[in-house]
């Protein structure tokens, strides 16, 4: 039977389409309560929905103790860049650690004898400061490049060994023991494509048997000519400077 139209009765057909399908109680009424009552409803409804609100931001003690603070960065220790270069320890040589910052920083060759004389006392190694002219922000200059002189091999960490630029060689092959790159024999001649190899003796000397048939830089100096001694070590550096652009440029030179 059809119903009939009744005003009144609307309610009935429209709660749905009101709420849009929400339980909300639409014919709720503050009617014949106190406004004490009215304002106490209202608190309480204020109250559940801050309660429900901070209970959702606040995080989960399970949650906060599974967590694990992260592990300190360790910052990794900067490797050297300054070049090495291993003069014999033997009294023989023409280059000690006595007279090597004479001869390679100051271009002027002093004995070792003359050194121990004057009070000199060898140190365990020594800092040269090399400077050459270069390009400094567009315009000629002078730079200091920091080299590393030592006479024993003993101390090296692993890692130093790619720092090892250049090695004054004597003759003998007992000079390179305990030195990685032998060959099965013992012989160095590994060495000298990983390492730069010079030879410095009086001109007029006859060159040692095993430096000529070593790829090994002959250098001269005078015994008397001082004047000559820069023009000597010049061409140190300037083979030198070659040999670590083509092998370690990752290094200062």
């Amino acid at each position: 039977m059809p119903v009939s139209y009744n005003r009144y009765d609307q309610e009935r057909f429209n709660r749905k389409e009101e709420t849009e399908g929400f339980n909300i109680d639409t014919m709720g009424t503050y009617h014949g309560l106190s406004l004490d009552r009215v304002k106490e409803g209202v608190h309480k409804t204020e109250q559940k929905r801050s309660s429900h609100s901070s209970n959702q931001q606040r995080p989960s003690k399970s949650h906060s103790s599974v967590q694990q603070k992260p592990a300190p960065q360790i910052p990794q220790k900067r490797e050297s860049r300054t070049p090495i270069i291993i003069v014999p320890a033997g009294a023989t040589s023409l280059i000690t650690l006595f007279n090597c910052k004479d001869l390679l920083q100051d271009f002027r060759f002093v004995t070792a004898d003359e050194k121990k004389q004057n009070g000199t006392r060898k140190e365990s190694e020594v800092l040269i400061q090399r400077r050459k002219e270069a390009t400094v922000h567009g315009a000629p200059g002078t730079v200091t490049v920091p080299y590393r002189v030592i006479d024993s091999t003993q101390r090296l960490q692993p890692n130093d060994w790619n720092r090892v630029v250049a090695v004054f060689v004597q003759g003998p092959t007992w000079q390179f023991k305990g030195w990685p790159w032998l060959a099965s024999d013992g012989s160095p001649v590994n060495i000298f494509t990983k390492v730069k190899a010079f030879n410095l003796k009086f001109d007029g000397v006859e060159t040692d048997a095993n430096v000529k048939k070593w790829d090994v830089h002959v250098l001269t100096i005078s015994r008397s000519k001082r004047h000559l001694d820069r023009a000597s070590m010049l061409k140190f550096w300037e083979a030198l400077d070659k040999f670590i652009i083509k092998t370690k440029p990752q290094l200062r030179y």
